[in-house]
């Protein structure tokens, strides 16, 4: 009688260090109309107006300086319509180093992440 053996392989992966989370993302949007482009900040959970899009992010990671570039964020973007009603248009991730893979693009306004930070120059929100 033959005695099957069994093997088992076990991959050895690189230890991955834990990505950072921070309290700021800074955003790139752009006005299509006026070709204006601004860089803005915006804290987590704290909603950002441009133009006529709402700009809330709400976890925005990176990577440990000793780890290969990575920064993304869990964004939701509202459009206020002509008519005041909100429209979500966007809930996602976004990827700094992929900008165009999940950028917001309206008709008027494109938003993308541009980074994640730990403080900004920008007050944070009171508290409500």
């Amino acid at each position: 009688m033959a005695v099957a053996g069994v093997l088992c392989a076990v991959a050895v992966l690189p230890a991955q260090a834990e990505r950072l989370k921070n309290p700021v993302a800074e955003f790139t949007g752009i006005d299509k109309i006026t070709g204006r482009i601004i860089s803005f900040d915006a804290y987590m959970d704290e909603t950002v107006q441009f133009g006529a899009l709402q700009v809330t992010p709400r976890v925005c990671y990176t990577a440990p300086e000793t780890e290969e570039p990575k920064t993304d964020a869990f964004v939701e973007v509202d459009e206020i319509t002509l008519d005041r009603a909100i429209r979500r248009i966007f809930t996602g991730w976004m990827f700094a180093e992929s900008p165009g893979l999940n950028a917001v693009e309206h008709p008027v306004y494109d938003v993308w992440l541009k980074t994640c930070k730990q403080s900004s120059d920008v007050p944070p929100p009171s508290p409500s």
